[in-house]
């Protein structure tokens, strides 16, 4: 059974479609990458896949739990980091993962340890006991990957979670994913890096206006598109607009 099931999911806002109908599944083991532009769906879908939207129709199993009728049950098993991390500024980073710790209804043995381990593979031991409001974006955005790794979930939603990172963070989440992966959980993240999707992801959707455009590795997608790279693929399908748009603005003058 996989891990991550989109099953017609859509979601409307008044008259706009912001994701329309898609479906995909994601196995244990697998990273599953979601590539698209600006306002392609790609937050959206995540935020129905954890249940902080209401598909307009369709639905998001986890696990084989609905996370419309099983909510509490679905989201005790993920872990989620958003493009944009909200964190409690009066807190300092260990009473920030002390909390988290508490929702799950992890023991206080087991969250101090795994607090511990987690904020010092990020660097962030010595700044533990400072606030959350003096910390960085490149500083919260860690905080917050401790925060949806540190109950050890089976299925982790990452929305561009390498923006901010220095490049050891970058790479030292690269290699926990695969970590995790082999433990047989599931990783679905959306990424505008395309050496991150194509060097990481098992799989990859491309979505454009709402819609699925391409799934699969990147070998496939290479040979079904007979592109090169997944750069190419991704402004092959989401780029012919663009393409002209530029062309017609610079084009050369006699």
């Amino acid at each position: 059974m996989p891990l991550i099931e989109a099953d017609r999911l859509t979601k409307r806002f008044g008259t706009t479609v912001a994701v329309d109908g898609i479906s995909f599944s994601v196995n244990a083991g697998e990273i599953f990458g979601c590539l698209g532009p600006n306002g392609a769906g790609k937050t959206t879908t995540i935020k129905m896949l954890t249940g902080l939207l209401k598909p307009s129709a369709g639905r998001a199993m986890l696990d084989g739990r609905n996370i419309a009728t099983r909510p509490v049950e679905a989201k005790q098993i993920i872990g989620y980091v958003p493009d944009e991390p909200q964190l409690y500024p009066k807190l300092t980073a260990r009473e920030f993962l002390d909390f988290v710790g508490d929702i799950y209804g992890m023991s206080n043995a087991r969250k101090t340890k795994r607090a511990r381990e987690l904020l010092d593979l990020f660097d962030l031991g010595a700044a533990a006991g400072n606030l959350l409001e003096s910390f960085s974006h490149g500083m919260k955005q860690k905080v917050a990957l401790c925060a949806a790794l540190l109950h050890e979930p089976k299925i982790y939603f990452l929305d561009e979670p390498t923006v901010g990172l220095d490049p050891r963070s970058a790479r030292l989440l690269k290699d926990i994913l695969r970590a995790v992966t082999r433990a047989g959980g599931a990783v679905f993240m959306s990424t505008h890096i395309m050496e991150i999707a194509e060097g990481l992801c098992d799989r990859v959707a491309i979505i454009d206006h709402g819609k699925i455009a391409a799934m699969g590795s990147v070998a496939e997608l290479r040979a079904l598109r007979g592109r090169q790279t997944l750069e190419d693929i991704f402004l092959h399908l989401t780029g012919g607009i663009e393409d002209r748009r530029i062309a017609d603005i610079f084009k050369e003058t006699a």
